[in-house]
């Protein structure tokens, strides 16, 4: 079930815990009970069987540090640098969480293209200026960590798809770039579109080798139209795109972010 917030007057009344949440879901998450946390901190509290996560906007200082100990843990827990990787609230960038319990389990950050740059140009920038040329209006997605303890699609994919809703619908994007590990390529082809769009490469942000690759939004759009919300009649599609939202929640969010920004 999809829960879209009601007008502006609710959201004011609402504790700052919940002014910026997006959408509120319930359904079950698929956690695992007391997974091993390899920083020995309170970040994996959340139990098997809740019902509910909200996705929000990370702006306020709690949701932050929350979606910065994620991000340090689980890049920590792949043998990445975490030096830098943090939350960046520069104008250019709007980060997204998912929350269980008050507690970050996902979270990534949509960077546009713009004077402030995105990180893809450091190791891509002749792939990035070849979009540019063509017209391509770009963004970028960096910084994402899912709790490793989350065993839901439906958790992955509604972060996405709210992450593809800016883009494409408040920013006009035609292209979501995003460097990630080669040994995830094939996930990303496979269940999202991807297509490999740039070599193999070191990324010094995480000391870790990276490919670029790309995805077209006018992709993205033509499978949430075909399987957006059709998870029970679209048993033999592997993609994520089943569990996005349907058409009709798409436009509605939509909406509600072009009405009334956060």
């Amino acid at each position: 079930m999809l829960g879209i917030l009601a007008n502006p007057a609710a959201q004011k009344r609402k504790s700052s815990v919940g002014q910026h949440t997006i959408v509120s879901i319930e359904g079950r998450i698929g956690l695992q009970p007391l997974c091993s946390n390899p920083l020995g901190d309170a970040v994996n509290s959340v139990q098997l069987g809740q019902q509910k996560f909200k996705i929000r906007l990370t702006r306020d200082t709690g949701h932050t540090l929350s979606a910065n100990l994620l991000i340090r843990k689980m890049y920590s827990w792949r043998g990445y640098e975490t030096g830098s990787s943090t939350v960046n609230h520069a104008p250019n960038n709007i980060c997204l969480s998912v929350f269980s319990a008050e507690q970050a389990i996902g979270t990534l950050t949509l960077c546009m293209d713009s004077p402030e740059g995105m990180s893809a140009i450091t190791m891509y920038k002749p792939e990035v200026d070849q979009l540019r040329a063509q017209g391509r209006v770009l963004c970028e997605m960096t910084k994402l960590a899912v709790d490793q303890c989350v065993r839901s699609r439906k958790v992955l994919a509604s972060l996405f798809h709210i992450a593809y809703i800016h883009a494409r619908h408040l920013n006009a994007c035609t292209d979501i770039l995003i460097e990630v590990n080669p040994r995830h390529v094939a996930f990303y082809e496979r269940m999202l579109g991807f297509r490999q769009f740039g070599p193999e490469r070191i990324c010094t942000r995480v000391n870790a080798p990276a490919v670029l690759l790309r995805l077209e939004t006018d992709y993205v759009e033509i499978q949430v139209r075909k399987f957006g919300g059709l998870l029970e009649s679209a048993k033999g599609e592997k993609s994520l795109y089943p569990y996005f939202f349907t058409p009709a929640d798409e436009t509605g969010i939509a909406h509600r972010l072009l009405e009334n920004p956060q």
